[in-house]
């Protein structure tokens, strides 16, 4: 099964800027969207062979998840079932024979790190909500985080930054030691590939970018991973799409 996962930066924009071309060409059996910047009934877009679930925030133009699958779920769920975190529409659960599938967008610490505080909270919470699925998780998303210094091209000057925190490192070793594998740097221990490139300085030319989109799953999945890949290749927003092929 094909898995494809990507931060669309809005998606009535990307959409004019040949989505559709990249949904067929990457041919997923999942499509999972993140900031999708949308309220219901913005946009009409269906796909033949596909269903679509979508997670709305309630604040217009902001934040938002979505998720194409060829496969109908057994059940779905929105948000986590945690109050202070179910507002902003940053999660979407289906549920299969086999697995959950989880579609994220985790919140961003901001600027000052003024939302740090909240964002250690959602990070726990959020642990606790994957611990609790009965089934072997496959979880992606923008999770606003580079965990390694390999992650992003100038770690030095961005220590304490939004993403690179030590606090928000450290939840991603939490989570991941919580039964979790990165299945990109599983299969690329060494390689240095971004996921997300700042619009400012010119970044993405340069290759000054930060791998903050990932494709996780619990360990009991592990040998089941075929493939991983970032496609670099593919514009229309500030992040491009990550892949992970799976046997299930």
């Amino acid at each position: 099964m094909k898995f494809i996962s990507w931060n669309v930066n809005g998606l009535r924009a990307v959409a004019g800027k040949g989505f559709a071309d990249v949904f067929a060409e990457l041919n997923a059996d999942f499509f999972c969207l993140q900031e999708t910047k949308l309220q219901e009934g913005q946009i009409d877009m269906e796909f033949p062979g596909f269903q679509s679930y979508w997670n709305y925030a309630d604040k217009k133009g902001y934040s938002g998840t979505a998720v194409f699958t060829k496969h109908t779920p057994l059940s779905v769920r929105y948000g986590m079932g945690v109050d202070e975190h179910d507002h902003e529409g940053r999660l979407i659960t289906l549920e299969y024979d086999k697995f959950f599938l989880i579609c994220a967008y985790v919140p961003n610490s901001q600027d000052g790190l003024r939302r740090l505080e909240y964002r250690m909270r959602w990070e726990d919470d959020f642990r606790a909500y994957v611990k609790s699925l009965p089934k072997p998780v496959v979880f992606c998303g923008d999770l606003n985080v580079a965990h390694e210094e390999i992650d992003l091209k100038n770690p030095s000057t961005n220590h304490m930054n939004a993403g690179f925190t030590d606090e928000e490192r450290a939840k991603m070793t939490e989570l991941l030691a919580s039964g979790m594998v990165d299945t990109w740097r599983f299969q690329h221990p060494g390689e240095a590939k971004y996921s997300w490139w700042s619009y400012r300085m010119n970044a993405r030319a340069r290759n000054a970018g930060w791998r903050i989109d990932y494709f996780l799953v619990s360990d009991a999945l592990k040998d089941c991973i075929v493939s991983t890949d970032i496609h670099t290749e593919i514009l229309g927003s500030d992040h491009c799409p990550v892949e992970l092929i799976l046997t299930l």
